[in-house]
């Protein structure tokens, strides 16, 4: 019987031996990595009978987020809740203090931390597109077999609008005309591409990168690794389970429920913002104040808490479907009758002015000139942007990881980033192009100067606009309904050690939290609403900027351990170890061949030389 020792290691003799009396001992795995490819080849046609063909490595593995008896997490809950409650109180009490306070983290965000907002933006980008190419694209998010969940045409729906479907309605006309009439950093005024081109910048590849890395470390560590469907876990390849299940993990939590609310504060503000001045401008309220904003958020936000308790499978499809049916009917609306050729004429104008200007645009800084102008931009736009969208990644990214289970990760990196970029693209060429149009025929829809009433003075402009304008009112509301569920419901898997049916009354209770944030940023904010909105929640995701940085590190460190990858490693190593003992093989072949011709040439040379010796004689 072998000793443990001879069980645990090889000696001199190679790995099927053991030298007796020797000290010299080499592990089990570097005994047979030190074997030649040639022999575990011949090793393996010996012992193919025994060989389970049918087995490649793949255990199928048990899902955290479906553990049903999965428990509130009050350690998340508490503090979460506590400092965003907190955040509504001191801004209702004490407004003043606290825009102050909102504005001067503002300006320090700004100066200190502006330029990595800048410099990581296009760092996600790069990095997403490298793991969508790598060897890593292979490996699916969840085992082998699976399928998807969803069909690829509610995927791309609900990633959609869970992503920016209330940034696009508010911007989407309103953002290439203030580009062409204010200009942008390094073009003038009137400038048609480089307005395109920057708006692209803002709402293509970029957001839905870092919505990517999260939602990807999310998905993978989730469903193809098992573990609860946090962000905390997906951080356990860097810092260890312990620490993912430890303090370091709740603060990491923590820090993604904070960031959600305020990510989803900001953008139901926007919508409750562009509501009020579209139901003012249809002729439903004169004058509204903030009783109107308090009535559409109130409402909204009952109409979202009854979605949410419906669960993802539901309420979220549902909704998520109406919108792209809603946001489709007023994009062709627009196209028929809007300028037609002009739009069409930017969707190349748009696409070779991004390309173009791309890393002029991701190269810019606040020191870039010292007029002030680039500073101004930035803080307004681009690094508002930035953190806009890193403060939508914690919920935008679990809600895709959630809808993506059964995806390959190219297919997921390459759809999330690629198809919603694209249908930006559109959107922008189609809404932008018109108001610009209509700007240069001087039927400006700037008018009063709030950003929140372009779109409707846009559809004043077209025929049967009255009515459209209501189609569009609608379209806010459902999309305000579908991404305060999806971050509600997030919320409360976070909120309850990643169960993926939380428990919905958990997710409501998130939801309201966050409509009582945007709400209380609104009538702080007074008549500067939107700078109020746009400086919180810049502060509020400046930690999660680290987050998703170290992220990245994690992704892949969690990749090269796949199985499939290891296959892949293991294959390019046989293979090449196979080669090397081919060539070794076919060189001491030709050796033997030369060595076996010369000694016939020798031994034939020597005969013909003893056979004119006997002729000779």
């Amino acid at each position: 019987m072998s000793t443990p020792q001879e069980d645990l290691t090889y000696g001199k003799g190679g790995p099927n031996t053991t030298e007796a009396g020797t000290d010299e001992y080499r592990p089990i795995k570097e005994g047979l990595a030190a074997t030649s490819a040639t022999s575990q080849l011949a090793a393996m046609l010996h012992d193919s009978d025994a060989l389970d063909a049918a087995d490649t490595g793949e255990q199928r593995v048990v899902l955290a987020s479906e553990d049903k008896t999965a428990s509130i997490d009050w350690k998340i809950v508490v503090p979460a809740a506590v400092l965003a409650l907190t955040v509504v109180l001191w801004g209702l009490v004490g407004a003043e203090s606290f825009g102050n306070f909102a504005t001067d983290a503002f300006n320090w965000v700004l100066g200190n931390v502006g330029w990595a907002f800048v410099l990581f933006g296009t760092i996600f980008v790069a990095f997403v597109l490298v793991i969508a190419f790598s060897r890593f694209g292979t490996i699916k998010l969840g085992a082998v077999d699976e399928e998807p969940e969803f069909r690829t045409a509610s995927w791309v729906a609900m990633m959609f609008a869970a992503g920016m479907g209330i940034g696009l309605m508010f911007y989407g006309a309103s953002e290439p005309l203030a580009f062409y009439n204010d200009g942008v950093p390094g073009s003038g005024t009137e400038d048609v591409g480089a307005s395109m081109a920057q708006a692209m910048f803002h709402w293509t590849l970029h957001p839905w990168a870092i919505y990517a890395i999260v939602g990807l470390a999310i998905a993978y560590s989730t469903f193809r690794i098992g573990r609860r469907q946090l962000i905390s876990s997906a951080f356990v390849p860097l810092i260890g389970e312990r620490n993912a299940n430890g303090v370091v993990g709740k603060v990491i939590d923590i820090l993604s429920v904070f960031t959600t609310i305020f990510g989803t504060a900001c953008s139901l503000g926007l919508g409750a913002l562009q509501i009020r001045s579209g139901l003012e401008s249809s002729g439903f309220v004169d004058n509204p104040g903030n009783a109107v904003i308090i009535t559409i958020v109130a409402i909204l936000t009952l109409a979202f808490v009854l979605s949410a308790i419906s669960g993802v499978g539901k309420g979220i499809q549902y909704l998520s479907n109406l919108n792209m049916v809603l946001a489709a009917l007023l994009a062709i609306f627009v196209f028929v009758v809007g300028p037609t050729i002009v739009q069409l004429n930017l969707i190349p104008t748009a696409v070779g002015s991004y390309i173009q200007d791309f890393f002029k645009m991701a190269s810019m800084t606040a020191d870039a000139d010292a007029s002030g102008f680039t500073e101004e931009f930035l803080s307004g736009w681009t690094i508002f942007y930035w953190a806009w969208w890193i403060s939508w990644s914690p919920f935008v990214g679990m809600f895709l990881a959630r809808i993506s289970r059964g995806r390959s990760i190219r297919e997921f990196c390459l759809g999330v980033t690629l198809v919603p970029a694209g249908l930006s693209t559109v959107w922008f060429a189609i809404f932008g192009g018109t108001a610009i149009q209509m700007e240069q025929d001087g039927q400006s829809i700037v008018g009063g100067g709030t950003t929140e009433e372009q779109l409707f003075n846009l559809l004043a402009n077209l025929p049967l606009g009255e009515v459209v304008a209501v189609v569009a009112i609608i379209l806010l509301g459902t999309f305000f309904i579908t991404s305060a569920d999806s971050a509600s419901t997030v919320m409360g898997s976070m909120s309850q050690r990643g169960r993926s049916d939380a428990n919905p009354f958990l997710s409501a209770t998130w939801g309201v939290i966050a409509a009582l944030v945007g709400m209380t940023l609104l009538i702080a904010g007074g008549d500067d609403a939107l700078n109020a909105l746009q400086n919180v929640t810049i502060v509020a995701s400046t930690p999660f900027l680290l987050i998703i940085i170290l992220l990245m590190i994690s992704i892949v460190k969690d990749l090269s351990n796949d199985v499939i990858y290891q296959d892949y490693r293991e294959s390019q190593r046989f293979q090449r170890q196979m080669a090397i003992e081919r060539r070794l093989h076919r060189e001491k072949t030709y050796r033997e061949a030369q060595k076996v011709r010369h000694d016939s040439i020798m031994r034939r040379r020597r005969e013909d030389e003893e056979q004119r010796e006997r002729t000779n004689n």
